[in-house]
């Protein structure tokens, strides 16, 4: 997961020196668990997901939110995710391996999450060396975007704007569901909040107790038997049942990689608009098609720009189920979200501007142009007017 671009925001600098107290084990013993490792991906502007699932032969079905609690029916993605299913070659991630399927959720906005499992069980503390192993995991990431171009090949016809985008956000989800001995989840983490911390942020340096508290800071309960907690590079869940709470992750990690993807898109058409009301030659100034050209380019730039912004918020109604909304608010919060909406709200209102300035060049131009006809008009009105006298001497 990359920290957001932002000025305002500071990004942990992770260092590898082992701290000599590590490898210590607190005892506790994961008896059932599954790690979850996401890549979410762009792909396009949009993707019209009932003819992307005509042309997918492997296992799919569309995804829903599950509710362990009690929600209205209308609390649901809008449209509804796709998920493909298929068979791999388990994959190696240190002394551990990922199971042998992989889910991918289309999203009809143009994003793909790929998700890829890998069973726990053992010492708490083998945590801490899986999430530095998943840490820019180059053969996960390989694989990932190798099943994202044969998935893209099949679908290619149904995605609009197709374009495999180079960005990709990758997030942990570590589920515990038993673990023995059997221990309250806020004593658990009282007792090992500094290993916790740790696998959060995949460092094995030993962590300042700032640090810990900072990593540990956004987490939530809705019963005595459950816990999450966020952060911005890993989750880690104690739950038996936690679909729900994972669909809620994956989500808000594609709803991040949109945001970066269309803050980037949005930078690449201020710079291209900035050269269209710089860099006009005189040539360009005189011809009315390239100035109507740039105003129709730069339009796209916009609506495409605000069609995407649109569509990842408006994809998921969290006003349903009070919990879930809880947790979105915080994987948000935690992953910055609100700065990258405010950085893409303000390059296109910034875009909007420059697409007025460029209009009003294109008028002042026209009025240019129709003030030089008419002083024409005067003087071949006028010269025509004494060419009869010149005639007569």
């Amino acid at each position: 997961m990359s920290q957001p671009e932002t000025d305002q925001l500071e990004v942990p600098i992770r260092t590898r020196e082992p701290h000599p107290e590590q490898g210590a084990r607190t005892g506790l013993y994961i008896s059932q668990g599954m790690c979850y490792i996401l890549f979410a991906h762009e792909i396009g502007l949009s993707i019209d997901l009932n003819e992307a699932e005509r042309h997918i032969t492997a296992t799919k079905h569309r995804e829903t939110i599950r509710h362990k609690r009690r929600a209205p029916q209308y609390f649901e993605f809008d449209p509804t995710p796709l998920r493909v299913i298929q068979d791999i070659e388990p994959l190696s991630v240190g002394k551990y391996r990922t199971t042998n399927t992989v889910e991918m959720m289309i999203y009809d906005f143009g994003a793909v999450s790929v998700t890829y499992n890998i069973a726990l069980k053992g010492p708490l503390s083998d945590l801490l060396g899986l999430s530095d192993e998943l840490y820019d995991n180059a053969a996960l990431l390989q694989d990932a975007r190798y099943r994202v171009n044969q998935l893209t090949d099949m679908i290619k016809l149904a995605v609009t704007g197709f374009k495999i985008s180079e960005i990709v956000e990758d997030y942990a989800i570590y589920q515990v569901q038993e673990i023995a001995p059997r221990v309250e989840w806020s004593r658990l983490l009282a007792e090992n909040s500094h290993q916790l911390a740790q696998i959060l942020r995949a460092e094995l340096h030993h962590l300042s107790d700032q640090e810990v508290e900072e990593a540990l800071d956004c987490r939530i309960s809705y019963g005595s038997d459950d816990m999450v907690i966020m952060d911005w590079n890993a989750a880690i869940l104690f739950d038996t049942d936690a679909d729900d709470v994972r669909a809620i992750l994956e989500y808000t990690n594609v709803e991040l990689l949109e945001l970066r993807y269309l803050d980037g898109q949005l930078d690449d058409a201020l710079e291209e608009s900035y050269r269209t009301l710089t860099q006009r030659t005189w040539e360009r100034r005189l011809l009315l098609k390239s100035q109507t050209n740039d105003l129709r380019r730069i339009a796209e730039l916009q609506v495409n720009g605000a069609l995407l912004f649109e569509g990842v918020n408006n994809a998921l109604k969290l006003i349903g189920d009070q919990y879930l909304a809880r947790v979105y608010r915080s994987a948000s919060r935690r992953m910055h979200l609100n700065n990258w909406e405010a950085n893409v709200f303000r390059k296109l209102q910034t875009l909007e501007s420059m697409y007025d300035k460029i209009a009003d060049h294109g008028a002042q131009r026209r009025m240019e142009l129709l003030e030089w006809i008419i002083i024409i008009l005067i003087a071949v009105s006028i010269a025509i007017s004494l060419i009869p006298g010149l005639y007569s001497h």
